[in-house]
């Protein structure tokens, strides 16, 4: 379970990073579902890109064994960005369409 961890904190965090920059960005917004599927899509892929670069996340968590602040710190802050960049990007997609 302690393996799950990360990516689990990463989805979580993708989702709220997503309701954030949905707050942020109306005009961008997909509305609270929208915004959280984004966000959690995001989470997942930022969460996964910071630890193949080695920033944090589920790879250094893996790589030392266990669980520490500095990857569960990674973990939450590349899900973070991650979902609010993936829904700003639907957002943008989904508002370019409509025109």
């Amino acid at each position: 379970m302690e393996e799950y961890l990360p990516l689990i904190i990463q989805l979580v965090s993708g989702a709220l990073g997503g309701n954030v920059a949905g707050k942020l960005l109306k005009n961008l917004s997909l509305g609270t579902v929208g915004n959280s599927i984004a966000g959690i899509l995001g989470g997942g892929v930022g969460g996964s890109l910071l630890g193949m670069l080695g920033v944090g996340g589920a790879a250094a968590a893996g790589a030392e064994g266990g669980l520490d602040v500095a990857s569960l710190l990674g973990s939450v802050a590349g899900g973070g960005v991650g979902g609010g960049v993936v829904m700003a990007i639907v957002g943008a997609i989904k508002n370019a369409m409509a025109k």
